[in-house]
Order: C-alpha cells, then structure tokens, then sequence
C-alpha cells in the first residue's frame, strides 16, 4: 500500500473517531460533518491506491462511479450517498439543504456513522487493511 493511500486512511480514521466523539457531546453538525469527510477520505484512498486518477470533488456519488468503473464495489447505495452528499455544505454552514427542514438529531448521526463504518469495512476488505487479534479493525 503506497504511502499516500496510508495519509488517505489514517486522516479517514480520525474523521471517523471525532464523529463519535462529536454525536457522544452532542455537536450533531460537527458529527454529520466528520462522518462525511471520513466516508470521503476512505473513498479517496482507494481511489489512490487504485491508480484511479482523483480528481477534486467532495461528492460521495462521484467517488462511488469512479470505483464503480473500475469494478471495485463499496456498500454504499445510491440512497446514501445522496445523504452524505446533502450534509456536506449544511453541516458546514448554515446554509439551505438538499434536505428541506433539515434539522440534525441522533438518529441521522448514529446513520451516517453506520455508513461510515461499512465503507470502512468496504475499503478494508478491497485493501486487506490488517485486523487486531480479536478479528476487529485496529481503529
């Protein structure tokens, strides 16, 4: 695994922690935020590693189509990535949504974390990322 690919997920990882960290205080937009910028980056490094050339774009759907192409499979349906995509700028700033109303609360958080976690589990499995002796991902 090249050494940029590695950045790629260990950036990643910390986005992942800090949404945890984030929806267990109650900052649900910092939650949303990091759940998004770690489905990104985990994307992103597969993306990398593939030799897929990568382009700037924050879109969950566009780096799902670039891996589609290339027959790598990440268990992120059109549905949620629509999801992901449409908290990108709301969680940023606030500014109008994709999702009209949208109003942030635990149970979209503890959703977006669970999409986190399979494309995690998604790019693991495609990059063979090491388990700890318990069978779990070392994060």
């Amino acid at each position: 695994m090249n050494d940029e690919t590695l950045d790629w997920i260990r950036y990643a990882r910390e986005n992942h922690q800090a949404a945890k960290l984030m929806l267990d205080h109650g900052l649900m937009n910092l939650c949303l935020q990091n759940c998004q910028q770690a489905t990104e980056k985990f994307l992103k490094a597969l993306v990398v590693e593939s030799g897929i050339p990568l382009h700037r774009t924050h879109s969950i759907r566009q780096l799902v189509a670039w891996l589609s192409k290339s027959h790598l499979a990440v268990d992120l349906s059109e549905e949620d990535c629509d999801l992901l995509d449409s908290i990108y700028l709301p969680s940023k700033y606030p500014l109008g949504s994709a999702i009209p109303q949208f109003e942030p609360d635990k149970a979209i958080c503890r959703r977006c974390l669970a999409l986190v976690e399979r494309t995690k589990m998604s790019v693991r499995d495609v990059l063979g990322l090491p388990l700890d002796n318990t069978g779990r991902d070392k994060d």
